[in-house]
């Protein structure tokens, strides 16, 4: 796995944070960093030791709880089903009873990996899952910034990171795979513009983030590797060279979560690899992968796999 703190990760020790939606991939590689950093993370997610979520997937988010501490923070988890907004009320008034604020919010619930079809247009695009999507990747966000946010604007400087899949500049110039994977992405872009206009006045800041071509459990899954032979991968997807682990975005949030001017990069729309260049952090093997210009440069350009240059 390599080392679990950079060297230039801040120290968060007395920072809480909640990564909803932490059950596996970029949540569970942000709760960790963050628990790496010192901080207490309150973490969420459907999928427990007794019961899985449709996706069948093994992963839990009380296995990334477990994480976070054995890293050296204070990992909580909560059971939550961000579209339920009772649920994620309790959720907010557990933290409230427990720490009396909240310093970090990652909105990073989606849960569509298989509800989307890839180049369908809409009148072909199954429209149950469709909807679903929508209300996974939106719905779910906005329910739990109603219910968080008051917390976090009770002091100066807490932080709000909407995640999503694709800068603000790749995302306007391409095709996102569907109308309804095209419609979330962007819609939480849109998300942090909005919050970061809301809670500025409170001295607030929110942006979006986007990892880049994440080495998730799932994504590993279907090449056939783990994180440890991912390069294996290379001779039947050769641009995969430019692939990053879930600790990558979880420095990035580290490093935005630990920086007192912030607020600099309120209502943008940021990447991992782009933060990495600012803040010094690397992924777990030194490099700094930077996916979205690999891909405008060498992959949409039609040129040869080599991350040369980019990571």
């Amino acid at each position: 796995m390599g080392l679990l703190l950079d060297t230039s990760t801040p120290d968060l020790q007395g920072k809480i944070a909640l990564v909803a939606g932490a059950t596996r991939g970029a949540g569970r590689g942000i709760a960790v960093q963050l628990g790496a950093a010192g901080a207490t993370v309150y973490v969420t997610g459907r999928t427990t030791r007794e019961r899985r979520s449709e996706y069948d997937r093994a992963e839990t988010f009380e296995e990334t709880a477990e994480l976070v501490t054995a890293a050296g923070g204070t990992g909580i988890a909560v059971p939550t089903d961000h579209l339920v907004p009772d649920q994620v009320h309790a959720l907010a008034e557990r933290i409230d009873a427990e720490q009396g604020r909240l310093d970090v919010l990652v909105n990073n619930v989606w849960g569509g990996e298989r509800l989307f079809e890839f180049d369908k247009p809409v009148w072909e695009h199954d429209l149950d899952n469709g909807l679903r999507l929508l209300r996974l990747g939106v719905e779910t966000h906005a329910i739990t910034s109603h219910f968080l946010l008051p917390l976090l604007v009770r002091q100066p400087g807490g932080l709000v990171v909407e995640m999503t899949d694709g800068t603000a500049t790749y995302n306007g110039l391409n095709y996102r795979n569907s109308y309804f994977f095209d419609l979330v992405k962007n819609s939480v872009l849109r998300m942090a513009f909005v919050l970061a206009h809301e809670l500025k006045p409170h001295g607030g800041t929110a942006v979006a983030l986007t990892p880049g071509w994440l080495r998730s459990e799932m994504m590993l899954d279907t090449f056939g590797v783990t994180e440890d032979n991912w390069r294996d991968a290379l001779t039947t997807v050769p641009h995969f060279c430019i692939s990053e682990s879930p600790a990558y975005v979880g420095r990035a949030v580290v490093a935005l979560s630990g920086d007192a001017d912030v607020s600099r990069w309120n209502g943008q729309s940021l990447s991992s690899g782009q933060l990495a260049q600012e803040y010094g952090f690397t992924d777990l093997d030194g490099s700094r992968p930077d996916c979205w210009r690999y891909l405008v440069e060498v992959d949409d350009a039609g040129k040869p796999a080599d991350a040369t240059g980019y990571r």
